[in-house]
């Protein structure tokens, strides 16, 4: 196979591993697929075509696969959509280890662009884009140099070096016209039918139903953005600083914290207080990096509802039940999230109703508590008798006096002690243990919360990542409720991730944010959004929009619009009037002397396919015809202009064969006598 055949079919392979890969990015393709056509792809790359020959065998086994996961989708296995991505895929692999021909190529082509639309349908993702883009390359340039490849005569180079170049530019604005297309054709979002979620690199984090004191706390450093919220009133600040509660927990062992409260009935909507004027609405989104069903919430939360579910066959509503402990779940199990949650702002009070089987627990000490506990505290305090006074006194000691690390090795007997009177630093866990059972010994009602605390801005939105996970202490305040007191170092509360490695998370983060809001949520809606911002004039200031122009106005610039035109019109017909190209002029010369000289050619047949039959005959025509034919390629396509008095110094062998031979009859192999 010549060297132009083989980069065009690399381009085709990996154009088709691009659309595969779009597919298995999704996380739902079986892995004996995705090893499959890796292996399929690395055979073809190698030029390896192993079913060039066994075309039978390897439709049989197509027909055997086809089945098995028709099967599998009977039974409820696997989902219609995978099954059909899938096959695809296989079928791809399948085209790609035949003999390559023109028909396999445009399979190949076909079915690449059916698998970029089985990856929309399951994912759609950031990483989705780059598959998508390098699919669109990739498939454009194999197509492109198949098209320039056929119109070489056989045997002869094909100027690669020349013809990337054009092919590169139409590639531009091939693109450009597709974006342009995206954005002005009438569409429907297709998450207004049915929005599909993938699990993407997998869960995370999240919320056990205990906590466990004591190991190394890694989480605080990974970057994954795991919950998005849109906040009204928008806040308007960079970094937001909030507590996100997602439960409580009352009861300690001395190794774990637990909540002693059983679950409720479920219903569509759960309110666990009562709102105030000045409620904080949020919109969030729990991704699939959050991998947990319990809801968050700002604190204070007092409802929460409007639920959805997003599983990798579609979304659909699902009701909430509440836990205790403040804990607030999904019914429904899914991969993502949605829903509407309002909380208090943080000056405002909250009314807690708090049972005496609660309140007895809020003061209750594990059987085992170390008595130094007890003596620290009231040493401490000093005789304060304010609980919430006591709670930040108690927080200020523990953050003067210990250290925060994320370096702990290790299972010890008595986590709390070993904290308090052996290490000395811990993490969040064990400064919000410590504060709340010190608060305890000395008769403050308190418990432990967890959740989330900070709040990055990213566009209109809020994010947090994995290593914003936290841990706090909620101090009953007769009067007021519970009130939040953090013992963790201010600046050791949220994410403990490398600096570098939050940036290039954010980055992705916000152009994955940029991607779902311009291309994946982009609908009819946003058209008519843009549209209007194009014939609406800005709005002022504090003022409402401005008057449009009169009538007339707008008549004087129509009617300058239509003389405009006219006068280009007229202007490009006469002055404007395209030129014949140089090698247009070249090729109308050689055709016109083939004319004159009587050499028949087929029905429709182009000068580079006459040249080529030639080669194939071994006629004596196509030694001054072939060059001719390679440099007209080369000036009409490849962006080499002829030099002055190039054309004639072609012409000229041409010219001399014709009017040496000339002869009526039709070139060829001479008839045997």
């Amino acid at each position: 196979m010549s060297t132009p055949s083989r980069l065009r079919l690399v381009l085709r392979d990996l154009g088709a591993g691009a659309a595969f890969g779009s597919m298995v990015v999704s996380g739902q393709l079986p892995v004996w697929a995705v090893a499959l056509f890796g292996l399929a792809l690395l055979c073809a790359l190698a030029g390896w075509r192993l079913f060039a020959r066994r075309a039978r065998a390897a439709a049989v086994l197509l027909l055997a696969v086809a089945g098995m996961l028709g099967l599998s989708v009977y039974t409820g296995q696997l989902d219609l959509v995978v099954a059909a991505c899938t096959f695809a895929g296989l079928i791809s692999g399948h085209r790609m280890l035949s003999t390559p021909d023109a028909r396999a190529d445009g399979q190949v082509q076909l079915i690449g662009l059916l698998m970029v639309a089985g990856g929309a349908a399951l994912s759609g993702e950031l990483i989705f884009a780059l598959f998508l883009v390098a699919f669109c390359v990739l498939a454009s340039l194999s197509m492109g140099l198949a098209v320039v490849e056929a119109a070489v005569p056989a045997g002869e180079p094909l100027p690669v070096r020349a013809v990337v170049r054009p092919l590169s530019v139409g590639l531009l604005f091939a693109i450009g016209g597709a974006v342009a297309f995206f954005i002005l054709f009438p569409r429907l979002n297709w998450n207004m039918i049915s929005r599909r979620a993938a699990p993407g690199l997998g869960a995370t984090t999240g919320l056990a139903d205990t906590v466990r004191l004591g190991g190394a706390g890694t989480l605080k450093s990974n970057p994954r953005v795991v919950l998005r919220a849109h906040i009204t009133p928008v806040p308007h600040v960079e970094q937001l600083g909030a507590y996100w509660l997602a439960r409580t927990y009352d009861t300690f062992d001395g190794l774990e914290w637990t909540s002693v409260a059983g679950p409720k009935r479920s219903r569509p909507r759960v309110t666990l207080r009562p709102g105030g004027e000045r409620s904080l609405h949020q919109h969030i989104e729990l991704l699939p990096a959050y991998g947990a069903r319990t809801l968050v919430a700002l604190e204070t939360p007092t409802r929460m509802g409007n639920a959805v579910a997003h599983m990798a066959s579609g979304s659909r509503r699902t009701s909430l039940m509440e836990v205790g402990g403040e804990e607030v779940r999904f019914v429904a199990s899914g991969i993502s999230y949605t829903y509407e949650a309002t909380s208090l702002p943080p000056a405002e009070l909250s009314s807690t109703r708090v049972t005496d089987a609660e309140l007895g627990q809020l003061l209750a000490l594990p059987d085992q508590l170390d008595p130094r506990v007890a003596e620290l505290a009231q040493r401490v305090l000093a005789g304060e008798k304010d609980p919430e006074a006591a709670a930040r006194k108690l927080s200020a000691f523990l953050q003067r006096e210990y250290a925060y690390t994320l370096e702990l090795s290790g299972e010890v007997e008595d986590p709390l002690s070993d904290f308090l009177f052996v290490r000395k630093a811990g993490h969040c866990e064990h400064f919000a243990t410590a504060l709340t059972l010190m608060l305890r010994t000395q008769g403050f009602s308190a418990r432990l919360a967890a959740g989330f605390f900070g709040g990055e801005r990213s566009d209109d939105d809020y994010i947090l990542r994995a290593g914003d996970a936290h841990a706090w202490t909620h101090v009953l305040v007769p009067g007021r409720g519970f009130v939040t007191v953090d013992a963790t170092p201010p600046g050791n509360r949220a994410s403990q991730s490398l600096a570098a490695l939050q940036f290039i998370t954010g980055l992705y983060e916000a152009l994955e944010a940029r991607w779902r809001s311009a291309v994946v949520d982009y609908s009819l809606r946003d058209q008519l959004e843009v549209a209007q911002r194009l014939v609406r004039p800005p709005k002022e200031q504090g003022r409402a929009s401005a008057r449009l122009p009169p009538a007339r106005v707008w008549g004087l610039a129509l009617l300058a619009g239509l003389a405009t035109y006219a006068a280009w019109r007229l202007l490009s017909a006469r002055l404007l009037a395209p030129r014949p190209h140089h090698a247009t002029l070249l090729v109308d010369t050689v055709e016109r002397m083939l004319r004159e000289a009587g050499v028949r050619r087929h029905d429709d047949e182009t000068l580079e396919e006459l040249t080529a039959r030639l080669v194939r005959e071994q006629h004596s025509l196509a030694e001054p015809l072939a060059p001719l034919t390679r440099r007209y390629l080369e000036a009409r396509f490849g962006q080499r202009p002829l030099a002055p008095g190039e054309a004639e110094r072609l012409l000229t062998p041409l010219r001399h064969f014709l009017e040496a031979r000339r002869a009526p009859a039709t070139p060829g192999p001479r008839p045997r006598a």
